[in-house]
């Protein structure tokens, strides 16, 4: 059982059966419904490639093959940095946060070592609409990369500028300056203006955190065992899967 539409997994299959098509792919052991199916429960329940190969009559290579070559053509599908902001402006607002993905690693590999979750991972940015949808995942970096430091190396910071896109933002963007707006610190101490800010601040940043809900619903990014290399190829292919329109 996979707790997802059977039309998502049909759109997944079509956009395959595209890939095949353009590549003149000949005979595969799997249809592209099954090849998307094997995908989408790899990345929903996290199994490994022995168990995908098993369930579906397959090595565990090949079951590796068609999973990375479903991650890469729905990973294509997802917008880029200026792609997502078509169309906001002056006078809208947007939700910038980061989270970590952990992943499987030793204390020796200490650039994956995040001081703030006490665990290893990789560090992805969000820009999310005020309600909460995804507009856009960045490529992952270092678990111990400051979510600033990722912010400017993406180029969220000159983005949102350039555009007067108003970004609210949690403390760890303090000194983004341009058009971050995040709290006040120790607002206790301040006036009651200052709490009030903070507390409205709150209120609207809080829906952004949906997003991240959203994309740790597919399990494969609690507890990557892949490649630190394809986990941005990952959560791209899942923002494809988030926001797909597979209505029509």
């Amino acid at each position: 059982m996979l707790d997802v539409p059977h039309e998502l997994v049909e759109h997944v299959s079509w956009l395959l059966y595209e890939h095949r098509r353009v590549r003149n792919t000949r005979w595969r052991k799997l249809g592209c419904f099954k090849q998307a199916l094997l995908t989408l429960v790899h990345l929903r329940k996290n199994e490994t490639f022995s168990q995908l190969g098993a369930g579906f009559g397959i090595s565990q290579a090949t079951a590796w093959r068609y999973v990375d070559e479903t991650v890469d053509v729905l990973a294509s599908w997802a917008p880029g940095l200026h792609e997502a902001l078509v169309g906001l402006g002056e006078g809208d607002h947007v939700v910038v946060d980061g989270t970590l993905i952990p992943i499987d690693r030793i204390r020796a590999d200490e650039p994956y070592y995040s001081q703030k979750h006490r665990k290893h991972g990789m560090n992805v940015q969000v820009i999310a609409a005020p309600d909460g949808t995804p507009l856009w995942f960045s490529r992952a970096m270092p678990g111990r990369t400051h979510d600033l430091t990722s912010a400017r190396a993406h180029g969220i910071v000159q983005a949102c500028l350039t555009r007067q896109i108003l970004v609210l933002a949690d403390r760890a963007y303090q000194g983004a300056g341009a058009t971050f707006r995040t709290p006040y610190y120790r607002h206790r101490e301040q006036p009651e203006h200052y709490q009030q800010y903070n507390r409205d601040h709150t209120r609207l940043r809080a829906p952004g955190e949906r997003a991240f809900a959203q994309l740790k619903s597919w399990r494969l990014l609690r507890r990557a065992r892949c490649s630190t290399r394809r986990i941005g190829t990952i959560v791209q292919a899942v923002h494809t899967l988030l926001t797909c329109d597979y209505s029509g």
